[in-house]
């Protein structure tokens, strides 16, 4: 592998080229402390989030103070009302003092399990099971926050904050303080840099509590991937969403009491807060854009030595393999040496495989030639036999002589038939199968059927491309078939005999021989049934399966054979 960069001419050799614009390409990437660059974009993206937290804490301020203070106050109403609970009037008393001593609940009241409400700083009392808000209360059996526009006390939308009362692990009711929306909706809005597009809060299951610019604002700005009870649980996050129009924003959820109640802000993508996130990306983009930078310049220093190079010889082998012709012009000039070496060892090679394939062709044609004549002395040879026959025929003593000796002579024929379809097309390996028939089906009507005999011949053949061993036993099944409906078709003259013959496809590797007559009121002549064996041997040879069938006034003969797409491999021994 190092034999052209340790060779005389070290300079003009393509591995030194290439190390030595590597090397240039490279050094500065190497120079770049991306670890340090990677530090100081996760910073800034970590100082940009702590902001859109911070910002989002501010502007909750209020909100979380409120939820958190009445959580607070409903943990001490539950200390106290565990040992009261029983005493209505007391009880009742007792939230009706409270919540008169503060200015932020509008009730508070104690709900039994069964949604019987007897403690109740109003002092009416009343039955809420069949409330949504109750009904969620006895579903969960925790802290948690409603709002509601229909209280059963109030007379204004509240939000309700809920706190189990449980005596020895045992739940046994809840204390509910309702905040009316006004107070959320009064608080005043805390000076910052940059204000969020939408302010909300919103519970564990996923329902709004109060908003900065309305209900239906907030609900448009929500999140499009996911539910707000998917953002429960978790301690301060910032992440980027498309919005309920599908608008790019950057959200910010904070919880206010964790696993109760959350805060979340949404801001516009390009705001002015994210532009520490932009330089983080630009800072990531330099070196990015210096390895880039790299990759040109090496790639540009690999074209102009090699791949240009490589190329044109490429293009002068492809043009070798198209036209069998040599290159007419050396690459020369400044290519590497290593390339002109490859040229070299090209150009020789090209020339080995012409010599060669002229030796082979040389051959191929000698051979074909000595196989066509081998084909053509068989033909001649068996012609031979037939005027053998023919003479021992007309010397023959009895008809059944002659029949015998006729029989024997088409067999013969047909045999001769294919060996001159050999020997007169070019492709040895194979035959026409519909042409071949054709000539032996017209042959044997010539001999067997006369002139005025009243028989009409319908024939039909596909261009079915047979092995040479194939089709010898074809031609033989062929000669059979049309011998014996020459012999049965009906031929008297009242009525007309007809002969159908037609070989065609039925798969792409299946093919069909048919052969119909009419029989007329012939009576069969004994015979000594070997015609009916040598279909059967054939069509077995032909790995084909024989269908026959008689009825009156017809005989049908048919064989489906296979018939392989491709010629079967010769080899050389």
């Amino acid at each position: 592998m190092t034999s052209g960069f340790l060779s005389t001419n070290i300079f003009r050799g393509l591995a030194f080229r290439v190390l030595l614009f590597l090397s240039l390409a490279l050094l500065p990437i190497g120079l770049i402390a991306v670890v340090q660059t990677r530090e100081i974009a996760e910073q800034n993206l970590e100082n940009a989030e702590l902001s859109l937290l911070a910002i989002t804490e501010q502007a909750s301020a209020k909100e979380s103070g409120t939820i958190q203070e009445a959580f607070g106050a409903a943990a001490a109403l539950a200390s106290v009302v565990k040992l009261i609970k029983s005493d209505n009037v007391s009880c009742s008393a007792f939230m009706r003092e409270y919540q008169q001593s503060s200015d932020l609940y509008t009730v508070a009241s104690f709900i039994q399990n069964d949604g019987r409400m007897d403690c109740v700083s109003t002092g009416v009392s009343g039955n809420v099971s069949d409330r949504p808000v109750f009904q969620k209360m006895i579903e969960h059996k925790s802290r948690m926050t409603n709002v509601t526009s229909t209280p059963a006390q109030s007379k204004e939308p509240v939000l309700i904050v809920t706190n189990p009362l449980k005596v020895e692990e045992e739940l046994i009711g809840f204390i509910n303080l309702s905040i009316p929306e006004k107070v959320f909706n009064d608080a005043p809005v805390p000076e910052t840099g940059s204000q969020p597009i939408a302010m909300l809060t919103f519970n564990a299951q996923g329902d709004i509590l109060t908003t900065k610019n309305g209900v239906e604002a907030a609900e448009q700005e929500l999140p499009s991937f996911a539910a707000l009870k998917w953002y429960v649980g978790q301690s301060g996050r910032v992440f980027h969403d498309t919005n309920q129009q599908g608008q790019d924003r950057v959200y910010a959820v904070l919880p206010i009491v964790p696993g109760v109640a959350y805060a979340m802000s949404v801001w516009p993508e390009d705001s002015p807060l994210l532009k520490a996130g932009a330089m983080t990306t630009l800072s990531f983009v330099l070196p990015v854009a210096m390895w880039l930078a790299s990759l040109v310049v090496a790639f540009w220093a690999l074209n102009r030595l090699a791949i240009k190079h490589i190329r044109k010889l490429g293009r002068q082998m492809r043009h070798f393999a198209l036209n069998r012709t040599l290159p007419r012009t050396p690459l020369g000039g400044v290519v590497p040496t290593e390339i002109v070496n490859m040229e070299h060892a090209f150009v020789g090679m090209a020339e080995s495989i012409l010599r060669d394939e002229a030796s082979l062709e040389d051959n191929l044609r000698q051979k074909n030639i000595l196989l066509k004549e081998v084909h053509h002395r068989v033909k001649n040879n068996l012609q031979l036999i037939s005027s053998i026959m023919n003479m021992q025929i007309r010397q023959a003593a009895t008809p059944d002589a002659k029949r015998v000796l006729q029989r024997l002579q088409d067999r013969i024929l047909s045999l001769a038939t294919v060996h001159k379809s050999l020997y007169q097309n070019d492709n040895l390996t194979r035959v026409d199968g519909g042409a071949l028939m054709h000539e032996i089906v017209n042959q044997l009507l010539s001999v067997g059927l006369p002139s005025g005999s009243g028989v009409t011949v319908s024939q039909n053949y596909e261009a079915v491309q047979l092995d040479p061993d194939d089709a010898a036993p074809l031609t033989l099944l062929v000669s059979e078939a049309i011998t014996n409906a020459l012999k049965y078709v009906a031929a008297d003259g009242k009525a007309k005999g007809h002969i159908e013959v037609s070989l065609s496809h039925t798969q792409p590797e299946m093919a069909l021989l048919f052969v119909k007559n009419t029989t007329g009121n012939i009576d069969p002549e004994a015979g000594t049934g070997l015609g009916s064996r040598l279909i059967n041997a054939f069509s077995r040879q032909l790995n084909g399966q024989v269908e026959i069938i008689d009825e009156e006034g017809t005989y049908t003969l048919s064989v489906e054979f296979h018939v392989p797409l491709q010629a079967k491999e010769v080899y050389d021994y």
